[in-house]
């Protein structure tokens, strides 16, 4: 456990109004979860902002509730002593605030809060999720997509399925997708083509209107793949500082990436009963819920094991990949995995990769494996792809291979 005196993180915590009684203790509960001393700081100063504003607002702390958090949050700050006058409190910001009132909670101070009412979904809705999960295989934040996506079509599309025609959803997706990229404009498509079969096999809409979605038109397989060479991915895996647990994390994160071309979900997802020891294999899930096992590569099984042996932190879950600093946690999001890859970019000194998301590694995998020999139908199974026409897109980036499949042009016939 991380020792911190409570003093330094006082020195620089404005008065605390309503909260100031309960700061230190509210800090030392920090400390001994672990959290670092410039993050119990930043929730202690959250908590003293958040009783100002209150004094300020004559309200005593027994009324925090739900509706004060959300007032809280959405004021414009002229708090005395504030630091960002006229700004309204961040995310992160409501977060600890949160965190400081379930503090409150646990020791009595205040009632427990309400609970919230789970949003009410509209009626063409009703049962959606639950279908893209079952019959389709989504998984979840891919669920969420598609039915974020319907309610901003609903109004335009109406709440009386049974009216739908094709002229009317042909004329809702054209005027919708005519601003966007390719790529939302592919999920708005892919979306609404799922809602439309939904509602066929419920008996709610006509069926095969499907059908009248319009196509998103693109060149297929049009771009270059973005990828690092071998020694870019070396100067990135080199950066790593193995001193530290983060260091030996986030290497092996890496390596998965550029050995296996995992995506960031497969990182985030990854459980310890996936790793086989025995087998030197790891279970992957696919999208639409295909289980595939992919021998592990030994640099990247050893930096596994020198984690999971020796810094990964202890915890309830059975997540293989976890933050490091408190709380503790899964790693949730697949944005914290890009952030791993942004970061190693940034210390190799890797100056305008071609992106700096976690999809970079998976092509980076995908191009070395094709330059070492490998087959498409062998780079297909690893990468997961259903077809080994989106394969196919990775073998532009050989020139010397081209030139050798390639046909000649054929000839005039002689006379």
């Amino acid at each position: 456990m991380k020792s911190v005196d409570l003093k330094t993180v006082f020195t620089s915590v404005r008065p605390g109004g309503c909260a100031e009684p309960h700061l230190e203790r509210f800090a030392a509960e920090l400390i001994l979860a672990g959290y670092a001393k410039l993050s119990v700081r930043d929730y202690v100063r959250s908590a003293a902002h958040l009783g100002r504003w209150m004094d300020s607002h004559n309200l005593p702390l027994e009324r925090l509730g739900e509706t004060i958090i959300a007032e809280f949050a959405q004021h414009q700050c002229d708090c005395p002593l504030a630091c960002r006058r006229g700004q309204r409190p961040g995310r992160r910001y409501v977060r600890r605030v949160r965190r400081f009132v379930m503090y409150l909670v646990r020791c009595g101070v205040i009632p427990p809060l309400a609970q919230s009412k789970p949003r009410s979904v509209p009626a063409p809705l009703s049962g959606f999720s639950a279908w893209l999960t079952q019959h389709r295989g989504l998984k979840t934040p891919t669920v969420k997509r598609y039915v974020r996506i319907i309610e901003e079509l609903l109004p335009a599309l109406g709440h009386n399925t049974a009216t739908y025609n094709a002229a009317h959803v042909r004329r809702v997706v054209l005027r919708k997708v005519k601003n966007l990229s390719i790529g939302y404009a592919k999920n708005y498509v892919t979306a609404l083509r799922a809602f439309l079969r939904f509602l066929a096999v419920q008996g709610r809409c006509r069926s095969h209107l499907d059908r009248a979605v319009p196509t998103v038109p693109e060149w297929k397989l049009s771009t270059l793949p973005r990828y690092l060479g071998p020694e870019d991915i070396d100067r990135m895996l080199a950066s790593c500082d193995l001193s530290k647990p983060l260091g030996v994390r986030d290497r092996a994160v890496l390596l998965l990436m550029v050995r296996l071309g995992l995506r960031a979900g497969d990182i985030r997802s990854m459980r310890l009963d996936d790793l086989d020891w025995e087998a030197g294999t790891v279970r992957v899930l696919g999208k639409g819920r295909r289980e595939v096992r992919l021998p592990l590569p030994q640099d990247a099984g050893e930096a596994l094991i020198e984690y999971l042996d020796k810094m990964r932190p202890t915890a309830s879950t059975d997540h293989v990949f976890l933050c490091m600093n408190a709380p503790v946690r899964p790693i949730s999001h697949s944005s914290t995995v890009s952030g791993i890859v942004h970061a190693a970019l940034q210390r190799a000194g890797i100056v305008n990769p071609p992106s700096r998301g976690a999809h970079l590694l998976r092509h980076s995998a995908a191009t070395a494996m094709l330059r070492s020999g490998a087959s498409l139908d062998v780079i297909a199974t690893v990468l997961r792809h259903q077809s080994t026409d989106m394969t196919a897109y990775y073998a532009k980036v050989d020139i010397q291979m081209l030139s050798e499949i390639a046909q000649p042009w054929p000839e005039e016939a002689a006379c």
